[in-house]
């Protein structure tokens, strides 16, 4: 008699598993398509060089950052050259200031224009001469 077993299926891959990864492969996107959604690195550098190439553009954007940010202006000079609004108030309520403010400076110029003088008393207080017009211009 014989001690031998009937021998184990040599494929540890299902063909039911084998037809669904084969199905996988024909419908992976194309290497382009990968490069586009930033799957894949846009670079011809050899896969073992590709980490550092890409520590070595990290750390120049960072240097590049870092100088850029060392050089930025002040505040105080940017608020002096009129770039940022001096105030105190939040962000968002800066823009809601800015239009109470105009609004503000409008009523006072309606104001001051309803109760300026008219000609008669300009010329009166001797301002104005008796035939000089104050809509012309001089």
């Amino acid at each position: 008699m014989s001690d031998a077993m009937p021998p184990a299926s040599t494929s540890p891959i299902s063909l039911e598993r084998r037809n669904s990864l084969e199905k996988a492969i024909q419908n992976r996107p194309e290497a382009h398509e990968l490069r586009e959604k930033h799957i894949l690195l846009n670079t011809n550098a050899a896969p073992a060089l590709q980490a550092q190439q890409q520590q070595l553009q990290r750390h120049k954007l960072t240097d590049s950052l870092n100088k850029a940010i060392a050089s930025r202006s002040e505040k105080d000079e940017l608020v002096e050259r009129n770039i940022l609004p001096d105030s105190t108030a939040a962000p968002a309520l800066q823009n809601h200031q800015r239009e109470l403010a105009a609004a503000m400076r409008r009523d006072s110029i309606e104001k001051h224009l309803q109760t300026r003088p008219s000609p008669a008393e300009l010329i009166k207080e001797g301002i104005l001469k008796a035939n000089e017009d104050p809509l012309d211009g001089p």
